[in-house]
């Protein structure tokens, strides 16, 4: 008795038909009958009655199908824990990151994986949000870390790391510099400057001032924090970032925004149902993430 042989059984008693069970199996339909008659020697029955138009189980087939199926499927099951533990010996993983966020515990989490999978290649590129979550959609990346505003996109898998609020970033002899912090309504008499639209801040920055009183200022766009940073400090606008985007001011100030009700997200995203490498790499970054860790 061989695999192949209960594969041809099962066909056959499914299609009700050796011409399809042929075409299902793809071999020919003189292979699959010779096969079934070989198995059929074997267990000293016949397990189908070919008398009829359509061919029939016999009651020693019906007692044999159930055990089958579950031996084709016990061998599936092999084939799939095999080849997740392969997943995790070789392969790519492609990760995505807001343009401009330098968020350490991401960068621990890659390294901790590539320590732990080396056979794994890692690839990490840059991207707005909106263009990440996109990649993401569309299976060009297997894993982003994303800016959002609000919620997280029902549509994937999602874990928030990072609930940031927004600061202003000013140079040091600007009227704001020496405030402890100001207020939503204060900031939008400023013209701003700001990360384009699409942007996780520019999001929480638009849809805050929408709910406050209206359409923010935005009179300079630039895509990394550290322009934001050096443009404001020039004194060309109020920079807009997220708190754990301004590490490095170089003389510029940061002064906490309150009143701005929808906050800066950071979250992973990633598709449903990941394959065991993306389940090990946001493991890796849980732990990464977690301040007890």
């Amino acid at each position: 008795m061989t695999l192949s042989q209960l594969e041809y059984f099962v066909a056959v008693a499914e299609e009700g038909s050796f011409t399809r069970a042929a075409r299902r199996v793809h071999i020919s339909q003189s292979g699959v009958s010779t096969q079934v008659r070989r198995l059929e020697r074997d267990l000293g029955v016949e397990l189908l009655d070919r008398r009829g138009r359509v061919v029939t189980l016999t009651a020693a087939g019906r007692a044999a199908l159930g055990p089958a199926r579950a031996a084709l499927a016990a061998v599936d099951a092999v084939r799939h824990a095999v080849g997740d533990v392969t997943g995790l010996l070789r392969g790519r993983l492609v990760v995505g990151m807001v343009v401009g966020c330098t968020v350490a515990p991401l960068f621990d989490a890659l390294a901790r994986f590539h320590e732990r999978h080396p056979g794994i290649e890692l690839a990490v590129l840059e991207d707005a949000s909106d263009r990440l979550l996109d990649r993401v959609r569309a299976g060009e990346l297997d894993l982003a870390l994303v800016g959002i505003a609000g919620s997280p996109p029902d549509d994937l898998d999602a874990r928030i790391v990072v609930e940031d609020r927004l600061v202003a970033v000013v140079g040091p002899d600007h009227p704001l510099a020496g405030r402890a912090r100001v207020s939503l309504g204060r900031l939008l008499d400023e013209r701003l400057v700001c990360t384009p639209c699409g942007t996780g801040i520019r999001t929480a920055l638009d849809r805050s001032a929408s709910a406050v009183r209206g359409d923010a200022r935005v009179v300079v766009e630039a895509s990394a924090a550290d322009a934001v940073v050096d443009l404001a400090r020039r004194g060309l606008g109020v920079g807009v970032l997220s708190r754990s985007m301004t590490a490095d001011l170089d003389g510029a100030r940061a002064v906490p925004v309150t009143g701005a009700p929808v906050p800066a997200l950071l979250a992973l995203v990633w598709r449903r149902e990941p394959g065991p490498a993306v389940q090990q790499l946001v493991a890796a970054a849980d732990a990464a993430f977690d301040p007890r860790s």
